[in-house]
């Protein structure tokens, strides 16, 4: 009798155990999916070798698309930083959305989102998860309503300010609400390459909320100017890109290290040294979810905030980096603001896919939204990929996406279709005249169709005047 009685609590302890373990494995396959977006800075569409690049290679993105998809036609939500990272955050195109350009603050950041716009950061946020932001904001002063920690994020870590993040040996970073000195980096000292310090705790915030989902949003300042990278980086590609351009910058004086670009005697090595280093970063990322054992639960995506720049001693003509495209940073051409754009998820995401569907950076909140199981916000301008991303279900197409940029005389673009309408000029002129390109068929925008189609420039026009609210800091 008694060996009978300890066999059924044997069998009764054993049916415990299994109903906790399935309970357990069912929680863990139903968590909200973790999210790593991460962003480079003026990375040219031509910049990786993926989409082209000869000069120098990027194995681990690469990876990445050949594990995930790759984008054809993505564009960013600006051709400058500030109004890019605007978009993304609030899935309102620029001529919605609260920050259309770089409207500086004096001594330390920009001109701040208003607390009461709906970022992306709070709808995860609100949805449980862990929220982290690592590189570059520039949506806000510190201690501002639009700074990093009162938008959503529950950790920042890198430039509140994007002048400072023009400089990779800076004087101090920002730990949440916290001046955190370098002090490697006293006076002209280069101890600490920030970029690699931002990216340790990247890595530690990854692993410390591996248990729950988290949004983890990689802002790098790579390959932004200045053109600088460690000695053992340049190294590598010292003497590969003769004749090297000798670039004469800021050494000293009110500028040093607070905006000012450095000199660089080698700046195609530095170039291509920074996105070396970039590279092995995306693939150090890759490397900790897989081993975390999260990497079925977790979709990164890798994009650029906008076209290549020609400052601080940059050539993007040298290394090709808008590829086809007319166009650099601060131009609506194709070649300032079409991106590359590559999103991995495995086991969900098709595996070594490429996708031509037309997207824009607005349309991060609603995928995401999707992805966490939940509604974006009413009124936005994004519409979710979701469809396109796991090629299940039916992608609802955007009618057009736009784009308005507030210098260098006033600048708006359309895309259409097949088509697009670019305008240059209508600060002093709002009647100046529109170009239009197939760039199904002229990619490179060579050829101005507008007098041939009037009817589609009609359409741009309403559509110019129709896309926008006026607003009372950006104007032209």
């Amino acid at each position: 009798m008694k060996v009978k009685i300890n066999r059924i609590f044997c069998l009764l302890s054993l049916a415990v155990i299994l109903t906790i373990n399935t309970s357990c494995a069912k929680s863990g396959s139903t968590q909200e999916p973790n999210i790593i977006f991460i962003l480079a800075d003026d990375l040219g569409y031509g910049d990786l070798s993926c989409y082209g690049q000869t000069k120098f290679s990027t194995p681990n993105i690469d990876k990445l698309a050949e594990n995930g998809m790759l984008f054809t036609q993505h564009y960013s939500g600006s051709t400058v930083c500030a109004p890019s990272r605007s978009t993304l955050m609030t899935g309102m195109h620029t001529g919605h959305t609260y920050i259309r350009g770089n409207k500086e603050i004096s001594p330390e950041g920009q001109h701040p989102l208003a607390g009461e716009i709906y970022t992306l950061a709070e709808l995860l946020k609100d949805q449980g998860y862990a929220t982290g932001a690592f590189g570059k904001w520039g949506l806000g002063y510190p201690g501002s309503e639009g700074d990093a920690n009162n938008q959503g994020f529950d950790r920042f870590f890198g430039y509140n300010c994007q002048r400072i993040g023009h400089n990779y040996y800076p004087w101090f970073l920002r730990d949440n609400q916290d001046s955190l000195v370098l002090k490697g980096n006293a006076g002209t000292a280069t101890g600490t390459y920030a970029p690699q310090l931002i990216h340790e705790k990247t890595l530690e915030f990854i692993e410390e909320n591996s248990n729950q989902p988290f949004f983890c949003y990689v802002p790098s300042i790579i390959p932004h100017a200045e053109l600088f990278a460690p000695e053992e980086y340049i190294a590598k590609y010292r003497g590969k890109f003769d004749p090297e351009h000798n670039y004469r910058g800021v050494d000293e004086g009110p500028a040093f290290r607070m905006g000012g670009y450095g000199s660089q005697p080698e700046s195609h090595a530095a170039f291509a040294a920074m996105v070396h280093l970039l590279d092995e970063q995306v693939g150090e990322i890759v490397a900790k979810v897989e081993e975390l054992g999260i990497a079925d639960n977790t979709i990164i995506i890798f994009t650029s905030d906008n076209g290549p720049h020609k400052e601080g001693g940059a050539q993007p003509d040298y290394f090709n980096s808008n590829g086809p495209f007319k166009g650099y940073k601060r131009d609506l051409y194709e070649g300032g603001i079409r991106v590359p754009f590559i999103a991995s998820w495995p086991g969900t995401i098709p595996a070594g896919k490429q996708s031509d569907h037309i997207s824009a950076f607005w349309d991060m909140m609603p995928t995401f939204a999707e992805i966490a199981g939940t509604k974006a916000p009413e009124g936005i301008d994004g519409i979710s990929i979701l469809p396109t991303l796991t090629a299940q279900g039916k992608q609802k197409e955007h009618d057009y996406l736009y784009w308005e940029f507030h210098v260098l005389g006033g600048r708006k673009a359309i895309r259409m279709g097949k088509w697009k309408a670019v305008q240059y000029g209508i600060s002093k002129n709002p009647d100046a005249p529109i170009e239009l390109y197939d760039v199904t068929e002229d990619p490179g925008e060579t050829n101005n169709l507008a007098d041939k189609h009037p009817e589609v420039i009609a359409k741009v026009k309403e559509l110019f005047s129709t896309s926008r609210v006026e607003s009372d800091i950006f104007k032209f």
